[in-house]
C-alpha cells in the first residue's frame, strides 16, 4: 500500500514592488515634486536671500512687513478680499435660498448665467464695467451731463463690485445645493416652537448650511486676493499684493527678485490661513445629517413673490451684463481704437489679420495642457481613490495647493526654477503649458475622482482575476466607465486654462502671447474693440464647454464648484 504524498501548500506570491501602479505612483510624486514643490520651494528660499550679498537674511520680510508702501498694499488686499467675500455672500446666500425654497421662474437661466459668470475671465468684468461706469461710460457720461454725480468704477468700490459679481456663483451654487439637501424637520420644529421665519433662517437654516457657505466664501476670498487683472485694470493707484509682486518682479529682472518673492510668500500665508481658519471652525461642530424629509419648494405670490423675482432677475442681469457688453462692443465698427458709432466686424477682422498667432497660441497651449491633465488626472484619481495609503492621502492634499497659491506666485516660482540649463524653459511655449497644467490639474482630478468613487472595485477586480494585467484592466474596463467624468474634467480644465492670465503674464514672450494677455494689454492701451472681440471668442469657447458639461454631468451646477 502506497501513501500519496500530501500536496505542498503554495506560498502566496508577493506583489512585486515595481508593479504598474507603484511605478505610476512614483512618477506622479516626481511630477508633483518637479512642477509644484520645487517652484514653491524656490520661492520660499529666494525670499531669504540678500540680493546684494547673496547671503541669507530676514531683511526682505522685515521690509515687506514694516514699510508703509507694502503695508498699504497688504491692507488693500485684505480690504478687497474681505469685500469681495462679503459681497459674494450678500448676493449668493439669499439668491440660493430663494431658488432652493421657492418656485422661482427661469431657475435654469439663473444657474446657467451664474455658471457662465463664474467661468468667464475675471478681467472681462473689469473691462466691461469701464465701458459702463468709466469716466466716459455709457451710464456715467449721460448722467454727468445732466448734472448727476456718479461714482467712478475706478478704485476700491469698483474692484469689490467686480469681485462680488464674479465670485458670488461659488457661494450661490454651493449653498443652493446644501439647502436642497438638509432635513426640513429642524426648521419645522423651530416653527412649531414659535420661531419667526427670519429668526428660523439665521438660527437654524444658515448654521446647517454653514459648511457650504463658508467654502464658497473662502474661495471668493482666496481668488479675490490672488486676482491680478482686475486691480491692474481698474485699480489706478490702488495697489494690492498681486500687482506689487508683478511690478517688483519685473523691476528686479536681472537680479534676485527677493522682495517680489517675499510678497508672494505673504500671499500664500494669507490664503492658507483662511483655509485653515475655515477648517478650524468646521471642526468645532458636526454638520452631517440624513438625506431624508427634504425641503419642498413653495409657490410665490403677492408682493413677496414680486420682490423675490425682482431680486433674482436683477442679480442675473448684473452677472450677465459684462458678457452682454463684451458681445455688443465686439460688433461695433472701429477706426483704430475709436468706435465709429456704426455696427461692423472691424474688430474681428483685426484679430484675423493681426493676431492669428495669439488666438492659435491660446487654443494650442490650452489643448496641450488639457491633454496632459486628462491623462494624468485619470491615473492620479485611481491612486487616490483605490489605493488609500498615507502617501496617496499626501498626494491628494498636495493637489489642493494650486487652489490657494496665486498665479503670480506660481509664475515667479517657474521663472526661478526653469531658467538655467538643462531645463532653461524661459521664453518657450512649454513653460506656459506646464504652469497652466499644474495649476488646472486639480479640476481634472476632482472630476475623475468623483465618478471613480461611484464605480465598484469588483468590476476591475473581476478582469484581473480573469488574467488581465492591472494596467490593461484599468484601460479596458475602468477608463471607459469614467469617460463622462474625464470629459467633464477636461472641459473644466480647458475653460480655466484658456482664460489663464496671472500665471502667464510673467512668462510670455511676443511669440507666446495668448488672448488673455492681449486683452489685458489692449484694455490698458484703450483698444476696447480689439479686447471685446478677443473676449467674445473666449466667452463663446467657455460657453461651449459649459454646454458639454451640462449635457454630461448629473449634477450640472455642482461640477463647477
Amino acid at each position: 500500500m502506497t501513501l500519496a504524498a500530501a500536496p505542498v501548500p503554495r506560498r502566496r506570491r508577493a506583489m512585486p514592488f515595481f508593479n504598474f501602479w507603484n511605478v505610476v505612483f512614483a512618477l506622479c510624486l516626481v511630477m508633483i515634486a518637479v512642477l509644484l514643490i520645487a517652484p514653491l520651494s524656490e520661492v520660499f528660499v529666494v525670499g531669504f536671500v540678500d540680493p546684494e550679498t547673496g547671503g541669507y537674511t530676514l531683511a526682505n520680510y522685515a521690509t515687506v512687513l514694516s514699510h508703509p508702501y507694502y503695508l498699504g498694499a497688504l491692507g488693500n488686499t485684505m480690504l478687497v478680499g474681505v469685500g469681495g467675500m462679503v459681497g459674494a455672500c450678500l448676493i449668493g446666500v439669499p439668491l440660493a435660498y430663494f431658488v432652493a425654497r421657492f418656485q422661482v421662474k427661469a431657475r435654469s437661466l439663473i444657474s446657467t448665467v451664474a455658471v457662465l459668470a463664474l467661468v468667464s475671465p475675471p478681467f472681462i468684468g473689469a473691462y466691461s464695467w469701464i465701458l459702463v461706469l468709466g469716466n466716459n461710460g455709457w451710464v456715467t457720461k449721460p448722467l454727468r451731463e445732466l448734472g448727476l454725480a456718479v461714482p467712478s468704477i475706478y478704485g476700491t468700490p469698483g474692484i469689490i463690485l467686480v469681485f462680488t459679481l464674479k465670485f458670488f456663483p461659488f457661494v450661490y451654487l454651493m449653498t443652493e445645493s446644501a439647502l436642497r439637501s438638509i432635513n426640513r424637520s429642524f426648521e419645522e420644529a423651530a416653527a412649531n416652537l414659535g420661531c419667526s421665519p427670519t429668526a428660523r433662517f439665521f438660527r437654524v437654516t444658515l448654521p446647517l448650511v454653514f459648511p457650504a457657505v463658508s467654502s464658497g466664501a473662502i474661495l471668493a476670498f482666496v481668488l479675490s486676493i490672488a486676482d491680478f487683472g482686475t486691480p491692474a485694470i481698474i485699480g489706478r493707484n490702488f495697489r494690492t499684493l498681486s500687482t506689487i509682486a508683478y511690478n517688483q518682479y519685473t523691476a528686479e529682472m536681472g537680479g534676485t527678485p527677493s522682495i517680489a518673492v517675499a510678497i508672494s510668500m505673504l500671499m500664500i500665508v494669507i490664503s492658507m490661513a483662511a483655509v485653515f481658519l475655515q477648517r478650524y471652525f468646521l471642526s468645532k461642530r458636526r454638520y452631517a445629517g440624513a438625506l431624508t424629509n427634504l425641503p419642498e419648494q413653495k409657490p410665490l405670490s403677492g408682493l413677496f413673490g414680486v420682490l423675490v423675482h425682482a431680486f433674482c432677475y436683477l442679480v442675473v442681469l448684473l452677472a450677465a451684463l459684462p458678457m452682454i457688453v463684451v458681445f455688443y462692443t465686439s460688433i461695433l465698427a472701429t477706426s483704430g481704437p475709436v468706435f465709429t458709432g456704426a455696427f461692423g466686424l472691424t474688430s474681428y477682422a483685426r484679430v484675423w489679420n493681426e493676431l492669428p498667432n495669439v488666438v492659435g497660441n491660446s487654443f494650442a497651449f490650452a489643448l496641450a495642457a488639457v491633454a496632459m491633465i486628462t491623462v494624468t488626472s485619470a491615473f492620479i484619481s485611481y491612486i487616490v481613490v483605490r489605493r488609500e495609503t498615507w502617501l496617496s492621502g499626501l498626494l491628494d492634499s498636495l493637489l489642493m495647493v494650486p487652489y490657494v497659491v496665486p498665479g503670480v506666485v506660481m509664475a515667479i516660482g517657474f521663472a526661478l526654477t526653469f531658467n538655467r540649463p538643462p531645463v532653461d524653459l524661459i521664453g518657450t511655449a512649454l513653460i506656459i503649458i506646464l504652469v497652466v497644467f499644474i495649476r488646472r490639474l486639480p479640476y481634472g482630478v476632482r472630476s475623475t475622482s468623483s465618478i471613480l468613487r461611484q464605480i465598484k472595485p469588483s468590476i476591475e477586480e473581476a478582469a484581473v482575476n480573469l488574467g488581465a494585467p492591472p494596467a490593461l484592466a484599468f484601460l479596458k474596463v475602468t477608463v471607459p466607465i469614467m469617460i463622462p467624468g474625464i470629459v467633464v474634467g477636461a472641459m473644466m480644465s480647458f475653460i480655466t486654462a484658456i482664460n489663464e492670465l496671472s500665471s502667464t503674464l510673467l512668462l510670455y514672450t511676443g511669440a507666446t502671447a495668448t488672448m488673455p494677455i492681449k486683452i489685458y494689454s489692449a484694455v490698458l492701451d484703450g483698444e476696447f474693440g480689439l479686447a471685446a472681440a478677443l473676449s467674445t471668442i473666449l466667452l463663446v469657447s467657455s460657453g461651449i464647454c459649459v454646454f458639454i458639461v451640462f449635457r454630461l454631468s448629473e449634477n450640472r451646477e455642482g461640477a463647477f464648484v
